[in-house]
């Protein structure tokens, strides 16, 4: 049984147990005791002990495994608080997080695979920089899942002859997938959702440009040096190449990665009103958008030839494990997120505490810190929507009085989705893609690991520059 029939089994299960209606409310954080994070903890450790400890179960069975952690969280729900209000937490959590979220992840990922980038790509350490860069710049263009899904299939093929090379996709994960796409609500989902919320598109691109740009430049520039120290004690012996001008093959595919990014910009401007979807109320305009996700994968299916795909190295296998993973993960987290909600009168409300100064003034490098560590390990749009409310959630004044809290929020949840595999989900699907090109990829403590060396501090710097405690 795969992991989404079984939760399929569950979610007809709740259906079946729930009153008539369907609509039972949702069980308020402040009744939850941090025991019903369990789960959570309990997913996160399976990701990351288990291709060490039981690697063949793993590989195997992590749909299996990432369903019963779902299943261990909505069972006990069930039993404690009644169907109704598990069956209301898990419609909440699929139909108005999880399904847009995929959506939108399958098209970008779908259509950025048909993308050919040809030409005579050599990975020394100045092609390699300048392909990150690129990338870097190009996620807030068409998002940290897009640029991800264009460039990294070049940067293999690329470096395809050299031996020292995890370097550069652990640093492709840092810019490309994470902090690139700080500068629109384009970039990345928590930006998005703020751009929902009301805060002005190219906000960010004003008020976060100088810390993009201080991330940036120290790890383009951090990563020159690892790789030109690789490069010179491999001495590897460069392919003999013919020499072909850079060019793209699959412009359909280029249309459809712009017609996605035009959708999601969409949906933030126009207003169609609501409707219920299993009891849950969601925006006519978001119901569209999926519906066009879906038709823009389905173009792209079937009209990129199989030899592209294959040329550019495309399979199903980055997908299928991040839909199967991050269904559970979603699942796992509600009652943390929930937790959180409630704020001063939740299980966490220490932690809430922490964020505001005696006189009740936000603090930003608190904000910056917590949005960015909880973004470590929870998705990091809704941590930053849960950070965005303990500020105040007025995006007017958020925008003006409080722009460093809103800037020290916005740059906590993008740049710090880096810190882990499961941050943000570009950074899985880089990692399943990479192995699937035969090139082992850190583990999830070591790739944890990386981050603490080279994040870590240069966050540390960020906060002494823009977020000082005063």
């Amino acid at each position: 049984m795969t992991a989404m029939r079984a939760l399929g089994l569950v979610m007809a299960g709740g259906l079946l147990l729930a009153p008539g209606d369907a609509l039972a409310a949702g069980v308020p954080g402040a009744q939850l005791s941090l025991a019903w994070g369990i789960p959570f903890v309990g997913i996160l450790l399976s990701i990351a002990l288990m291709p060490l400890v039981a690697a063949h179960l793993w590989h195997h069975h992590y749909g299996k495994i990432a369903a019963l952690w779902g299943a261990l969280f909505l069972l006990p729900f069930a039993a404690t608080f009644g169907a109704g209000a598990a069956w209301y937490e898990l419609t909440h959590v699929m139909v108005l997080e999880y399904i847009p979220f995929i959506t939108l992840l399958l098209a970008l990922y779908t259509a950025g695979g048909g993308v050919l980038l040809k030409g005579s790509l050599v990975g020394t350490p100045g092609v390699n920089t300048a392909l990150l860069a690129i990338g870097t710049i190009l996620a807030s263009l068409m998002g940290t899942t897009g640029a991800a899904m264009l460039l990294i299939r070049p940067v293999l093929r690329a470096n395809a002859f050299r031996r020292r090379k995890t370097h550069t996709f652990v640093f492709f994960i840092f810019l490309v997938a994470n902090i690139g796409g700080s500068l629109s609500p384009v970039g990345d989902p928590p930006l998005y959702l703020g751009f929902l919320r009301g805060v002005s598109f190219f906000w960010p691109t004003t008020h976060l440009f100088a810390e993009f740009a201080t991330c940036a430049v120290i790890l383009l520039g951090i990563y020159w040096v690892l790789d030109t120290l690789a490069w010179n004690r491999e001495k590897p012996v460069a392919p003999v190449v013919d020499k072909q001008a850079v060019g793209i093959e699959g412009w359909l595919n280029v249309w459809m990665v712009v017609a996605t990014v035009a959708v999601v910009i969409g949906m933030g401007y126009v207003k169609l009103g609501v409707v219920s979807v299993l009891g849950q109320m969601m925006e006519v305009e978001r119901v569209l958008g999926i519906l066009l996700f879906l038709v823009i994968t389905g173009i792209s299916v079937a009209f990129t030839t199989r030899e592209l795909r294959e040329a550019n190295g495309f399979a199903w296998g980055a997908i299928l494990e991040v839909a199967k993973l991050f269904a559970a993960i979603f699942i796992c987290m509600a009652p943390v997120l929930a937790i959180l909600r409630a704020g001063a009168d939740g299980a966490a409300a220490g932690l809430v505490a922490l964020t505001s100064g005696p006189d009740g003034a936000p603090i930003p490098w608190v904000y910056f810190w917590l949005t960015g560590v909880l973004s470590s390990f929870l998705d990091n749009a809704p941590t930053y929507i849960v950070f965005f409310e303990l500020a105040g959630g007025d995006p007017l004044w958020l925008m003006g009085q409080g722009a460093m809290t809103l800037a020290a929020i916005s740059c906590g949840a993008v740049f710090m989705g880096a810190n882990s595999y499961i941050g943000n989900a570009p950074n899985f699907m880089v990692k399943a893609i990479v192995e699937e090109n035969g090139i082992r990829m850190p583990s999830f403590f070591a790739y944890c690991g990386w981050a603490m060396i080279f994040l870590v501090p240069l966050f540390v710097l960020v906060t002494l520059i823009f977020f000082r405690p005063v």
